[in-house]
């Protein structure tokens, strides 16, 4: 078989065959909202934060250290150059950043769960990144690639999640310099989601995109977005060669980046929400109009992971109405601009999955709603600022999310939603359990929970008084006892396989 005709699903008719005998698990479409955003920013206010981004861009300027080519692109379209500082003349950057897309197409090997990121859609990913995974059977400990496996699992069978993520955790039994082979294998093969590469550097990135190659086909991802990346930029202002290379590597193959600037306000940026809106807009419009620099029409997203820092104790907060404010604001200024928005997540700094946790995870995750956020990433999973991936956690995070779902329909107004003939028949004194219009729509009438118990006090008594870590830690085991492997092509298959391997004894292991 020809590599460009190679298609997301994993080509070939055994697959296909296998495909249709499987047990299918439900994913829920990404969101499209029928819903207003809420916008906090008045006219003037957001004028004042445009004018001072670019006047941060103009005299103080961004670093791009150690990446002579950076600094030659922005150079040769008339930026100040001097040592690693980058001076972007008044409007340069957002004239730059005219040319990525509003939105785009991330395919999967499993069309039917193709994403659209941008508009008024909402597409959700589970957490990234953190060293530790906690369950209740085994505590807090360093993550493995067994416990990364687990939860790429928990991802596909998650109905109301729609990508599988990158480092759902960091496999700290894998060299450092190879783990990202395993990682993009498990998510290519134990899932038929649309996933993330690695961006730890460069040569991982290209091994990223190549890997795509094998799965999809060359022409196909020379042509169309298959991967979504995380390009972190290192608050305050400046953009980092290792983040810097891995951004040109996806640019250049037409691959999206997300250009997220990190922000700990009062740490990393002002407390104040002005001036930290007033940052994080200088540094995106900076890192979207590089990859421009690098690739016209190169997909991005406008990133904004923001939190806010106990002044006490030097640690990041979360779920608070500062970084609500922030956030609202962030998304105007990204919809201004016409470019997908990245931020919110299942945020919270408790280190169980408690009532903290589900208070602060709460409110970040409406907040992500109703600010018009495209693209969640930290969705569920999410434990102890960012450190902890917990199993608990993301079932329970996984299960909420299908109430954004439900907030985003918006109110029907049709005539069965008006349900006149409900109210006729019942009349007054009557109940609505047995008449018509319940009985034709009490299915599809109200979002259900798979998780939490509504049981009466005796059945719950009875069934041994579980609390909701107790309910998670039995749904872990459902989800990943009933989970079945989606098909691939077996010369698929093989091709990754021996891809990974190549690569992997082509140098030494590395732990650092």
């Amino acid at each position: 078989m020809a590599e460009s005709a190679r298609r997301g699903r994993g080509g070939g008719g055994a697959a296909r065959r296998a495909e249709r005998s499987a047990v299918s698990f439900e994913t829920a479409k990404y969101i499209e909202r029928n819903i207003p955003n809420f916008e906090i920013l008045t006219e003037e206010a957001l004028e004042i934060i445009e004018r001072n981004a670019d006047t941060v861009l103009e005299e103080i300027g961004v670093n791009f250290p150690d990446n002579p080519e950076a600094l030659a692109l922005w150079r040769e379209v008339g930026a100040d150059v001097t040592g690693d500082r980058v001076r972007i003349p008044r409007g340069l950057a957002r004239e730059l950043c005219k040319t990525a897309p509003s939105e785009f197409t991330q395919h999967a090997r499993n069309p039917d769960r193709n994403v659209v990121i941008g508009g008024r859609n909402l597409v959700l990913a589970p957490v990234y990144g953190p060293p530790f995974v906690r369950d209740v059977a085994g505590g807090r400990r360093y993550a493995t690639m067994a416990d990364f496996n687990k939860f790429v699992k928990l991802g596909y069978m998650s109905k109301w999640l729609h990508h599988s993520g990158g480092t759902v955790c960091e496999p700290t039994d894998i060299p450092v310099n190879k783990r990202h082979l395993d990682m993009l294998h498990a998510h290519m093969t134990l899932s038929d989601k649309p996933f993330m590469g690695s961006v730890t550097e460069p040569s991982r990135a290209q091994d990223s995109v190549d890997m795509c190659k094998v799965l999809f086909g060359a022409d196909f991802v020379q042509q169309n977005t298959v991967m979504t990346s995380l390009i972190n930029i290192n608050s305050p202002m400046t953009f980092d060669d290792v983040m810097m290379g891995a951004l040109k590597v996806f640019a250049e193959n037409n691959q999206a980046s997300i250009i997220s600037p990190f922000i700990v306000g009062g740490a990393m940026a002002p407390v104040s929400v002005a001036g930290t809106l007033t940052q994080v807009l200088a540094e995106v419009m900076a890192g979207i109009a590089y990859s421009q620099l690098v690739r016209k029409g190169a997909p991005v997203i406008f990133g904004a992971f923001v939190t806010s820092i106990d002044m006490n104790s030097g640690a990041p907060t979360f779920g608070t109405p500062e970084a609500a404010h922030i956030t609202y604001g962030a998304g105007q200024l990204a919809r201004r601009m016409k470019l997908p928005f990245r931020s919110a997540g299942s945020f919270c700094g408790s280190k169980l999955p408690d009532a903290q946790a589900a208070y602060e995870t709460s409110n970040s995750l409406n907040m992500g709603l109703l600010s018009g956020v495209n693209f969640m990433l930290h969705a569920c999973g999410w434990l102890e600022g960012g450190l902890v991936s917990s199993f608990e956690k993301f079932v329970m995070d996984a299960d909420q999310l299908g109430t954004l779902h439900h907030l985003a329909r918006g109110v029907q107004i049709d005539e069965n939603a008006q349900a006149m003939d409900a109210i006729r028949e019942v009349g007054p004194g009557g109940h609505y359990l047995g008449c018509a219009h319940t009985q034709a729509n009490f299915k599809q009438a109200f979002w259900k929970s798979d998780l939490l118990d509504y049981k009466p006090f005796e059945t719950w008594s009875d069934e041994g008084a579980r609390d909701t870590q107790a309910l998670a830690s039995i749904r872990v085991e459902k989800l990943l006892g009933d989970y079945v492997q989606p098909a691939m092509d077996v010369s698929v298959r093989e091709a990754l396989d021996a891809f990974v391997s190549e690569r992997k004894a082509a140098e030494p292991d590395s732990f650092m």
